[in-house]
């Protein structure tokens, strides 16, 4: 699986009852908390751009990396251009220039669906004239590889992306470390496994930093979320990783009606990592490239569609349409394509009925929530000989 987990690795496409288009409410919910930042950022590089050249002898450059597909692929970028488009009208003097020119670009997998990237992006190039000229383009590729030229970015968003990982942990995919009755972190987990994917994940986020500090302006921001852990603690009621523990009791429960090998769950781990802030801006730091601007953490629902998860109840309603809505709308849409790669289309359906079932009972003990965490970060001044050789592998 894991030889092959980057080309697994997209939403469901389309625009079916299971596709992500149509289950995407969840990852809005983080997007809507980015604006605010994206717009600071678009602010100061705008005042930038502006203080240093006239405006239309400068474009921007906006890319969101790993934007997947439907109605959210044009959120952050949209926000990005609007934040332009408003701050310029209270500037002054500024208006007798040409309007300004943003490049957007929007980056996933190849496996990601395009098609409904593409008329999206139509679509946001038009509504933004008069007030700004907008050129835009698809870049296929894994953000964990060099994407865009040197010193050719001024911002770039990520949501709900860099807690997905570059491989499955080498050690795990090619059985030298076994997590049995598992797919991810779960309370049998051995600690010698914990270790790899945390291991993972710091030379991922590593490379991922250096990458962006090598096609970023001097200057030039980042605005970034994960599905995270609010504590060094790993495992605990409602957060993520539960979420993928009650996936494995559900695989596990196919495996015992012999619809599934057990060999096959054991071969399977999810290339995920949840990391807490500490871990996050530790590497920030530690990298050197960066000045964190901010970090914070704010709670979402398991279930996209509980209007009353912001009230002091922490009862479920009910926990049987809560716990549909958690298997469609914010798992199925997201795994499936790796599911089905590794264990085949046919369990599909039965699994994640299984697996409603399971999510059932686990709200009856209360409402669940996971931790999102978001970051803003802003490029050190050109430090060109400790990003070039960084890591050997961004040349």
């Amino acid at each position: 699986m894991a030889s092959n987990s980057k080309q697994s690795l997209h939403m469901n496409p389309g625009q079916g009852e299971t596709s992500y288009a149509q289950n995407s409410v969840i990852q809005k919910t983080a997007q809507e908390r980015m604006k605010t930042l994206i717009e600071e950022a678009m602010t100061g590089l705008y005042n930038t751009a502006t203080s240093s050249s006239p405006l239309h002898q400068k474009e921007l450059v906006i890319a969101d990396l790993g934007c997947s597909s439907g109605p959210n692929a044009l959120t952050l970028v949209s926000a990005a251009v609007d934040a332009v488009v408003v701050h310029r009208r209270h500037c002054a003097g500024v208006q007798q220039l040409p309007p300004p020119e943003l490049c957007v670009f929007l980056n996933d997998l190849p496996d990601n669906d395009f098609n409904t990237v593409a008329k999206s992006l139509a679509a946001l190039k038009q509504s933004a004239r008069p007030a700004a000229m907008v050129t835009a383009g698809m870049i296929p590729g894994s953000f964990y590889d060099r994407l865009f030229p040197r010193a050719s970015l001024h911002l770039v968003c990520s949501a709900n992306s860099l807690h997905w990982l570059s491989t499955v942990p080498e050690e795990l995919s090619s059985g030298a470390h076994l997590n049995k009755g598992n797919i991810y972190v779960g309370k049998t987990t051995p600690p010698a496994v914990v270790r790899l994917f945390r291991k993972k994940f710091r030379e991922d986020l590593s490379l991922f930093l250096a990458l962006r500090a090598q096609e970023l302006v001097s200057g030039g921001r980042m605005v970034l979320t994960f599905l995270g852990r609010k504590s060094a603690e790993m495992l605990s009621h409602g957060d993520v990783g539960s979420m993928w523990e009650l996936l494995a009791q559900a695989l596990a429960i196919l495996v015992q009606k012999g619809r599934v090998k057990g060999r096959d769950l054991t071969a399977f781990n999810l290339p995920f990592y949840a990391p807490s802030v500490e871990e996050v801006t530790e590497l920030v730091e530690e990298s050197g490239l960066f000045d964190v601007d901010h970090t914070g953490v704010f709670e979402s629902t398991w279930d996209p569609h509980d209007d009353s998860a912001a009230g002091d109840d922490d009862e479920v309603a009910d926990c049987a349409r809560s716990a549909e809505n958690v298997a469609y709308c914010s798992i199925r849409a997201v795994v499936e394509p790796l599911i089905a790669g590794h264990f085949g289309e046919g369990i599909v359906d039965e699994l994640f009925e299984v697996y409603g079932t399971v999510v059932a009972e686990h709200l009856s003990k209360g409402r669940a929530m996971y931790p999102v965490i978001d970051v803003s970060l802003k490029l050190k001044g050109r430090l060109s000989s400790r990003i070039q050789h960084s890591d050997s592998r961004t040349l």
